[in-house]
C-alpha cells in the first residue's frame, strides 16, 4: 500500500525561498508532499542554487521571475498559476528588506537614498499584493493559512542592543503587519485562517550569518546575547517548525502574532529577589 505524505496535492506559495530562511521553509513543506511555488526577484546565484537543488530531489515547484513589490506583475504571477494549478492552499509571506544601521549607516547617504522606500514596499507592500491578488485562489482552495512573517523591530525600533540591526523604515514597515494580519483574519475567515510570527535574531537574519554580526564588537555581541532569555538566536529549522505548525496543524488558530524571540522582549528587565517585607508574623 503506497503512503501519502499529508500535502500531497497542497499547493503552498513561499517567497523567499533562495535565501536561508525561506528555503528552510521550502523543503519543511516539500518534505510533506507539497507542490512549491517560488517566486523571485534578485540573488541570481542563490536562485540557481535554489533551482538546482529542488530539482534534483524531485520535487514539483514552479518558479518565477517576479517583482513582488510590482502589483500588475503579481497579479499576471497569479493568473499564471491560477492557469496551471486552479488554486493555492498555502501563502507564506516570507518576503521583507531592511538596511541595518552597522552596515548601510544613515538614510542622509546618497546610497541609501532609496532605502527607506525599498524597505516598505519589499516589508510592507508586497506582502499586500500577494495576498490581495492570491486571496481568490485561497478562497478557491476552500481551506489552508497565510503566515506573514515579521520582526521584533516592531516593537523595537531602533532602540535597544538590536538597534544596529533595525532600521527606521523596516521598523514602521513592521509596525504596519499586524494589522494587515488581523484585518485578513475577518476577512478570511472561516476558509483561510491568517497568522503571523513575529521573529526576533535568526542567525541568517540579524544573527551569526550576517554581514551585520561580523561587524559588531565583542561587548555589541554579549549585550545581544545577554538580552535573549534562551542566550543564543534561533535557527533557520526552527523558524521552518513552526511556520508549518502554525499553518498546517494550528487548524483553530487565527488573527494571531507568535513571538519567535528567544526571550528577547522579555529580556530587558530582570526578576528580583522576593522581598521579606516588612509584616510581622
Amino acid at each position: 500500500m503506497v503512503s501519502t505524505l499529508p500535502l500531497q496535492g497542497k499547493i503552498v506559495l513561499i517567497p523567499g525561498a533562495s535565501r536561508s530562511i525561506g528555503r528552510h521553509i521550502a523543503r519543511k513543506f516539500a518534505d510533506q508532499g507539497a507542490t512549491l511555488l517560488l517566486p523571485w526577484l534578485d540573488w541570481p546565484e542563490s536562485v540557481e542554487e535554489m533551482v538546482a537543488e529542488f530539482a534534483q530531489k524531485e520535487i514539483p515547484f514552479y518558479e518565477c521571475r517576479c517583482d513582488l513589490r510590482n502589483l500588475d506583475e503579481v497579479r499576471d504571477f497569479s493568473n499564471q498559476i491560477r492557469k496551471r494549478f486552479g488554486i493555492v492552499h498555502y501563502l507564506i509571506n516570507n518576503i521583507e528588506r531592511g538596511g541595518m544601521p552597522v552596515v548601510h549607516g544613515t538614510y542622509d547617504h546618497e546610497h541609501n537614498r532609496e532605502q527607506w522606500d525599498l524597505e516598505f514596499a519589499t516589508t510592507l507592500k508586497a506582502k499586500w499584493n500577494l495576498y490581495h491578488s492570491f486571496s481568490p485562489l485561497l478562497q478557491k482552495a476552500g481551506a489552508g493559512c497565510v503566515i506573514n512573517i515579521s520582526s521584533i523591530a516592531a516593537h523595537t525600533g531602533r532602540s535597544g542592543p538590536a538597534a544596529c540591526f533595525f532600521n527606521d523604515g523596516y521598523s514602521a514597515a513592521n509596525k504596519g503587519i499586524r494589522t494587515l494580519t488581523e484585518t485578513w483574519a475577518r476577512e478570511s475567515a472561516p476558509a483561510i485562517r491568517v497568522n503571523e510570527i513575529m521573529l526576533g535574531l535568526v542567525r541568517s537574519r540579524h544573527g551569526e550569518n550576517t554581514r551585520g554580526w561580523s561587524i559588531l564588537t565583542g561587548q555589541q555581541k554579549e549585550d545581544l546575547y545577554a538580552r535573549i532569555l534562551l542566550k543564543r538566536t534561533a535557527s533557520e529549522q526552527e523558524v521552518a517548525d513552526l511556520t508549518y505548525f502554525l499553518a498546517v496543524d494550528a487548524t483553530y488558530v487565527t488573527g494571531q502574532v507568535v513571538q519567535m524571540d528567544g526571550g528577547y522582549l522579555l529580556g530587558g528587565d530582570e526578576v528580583p529577589p522576593m522581598p521579606s517585607g516588612i509584616l510581622e508574623e
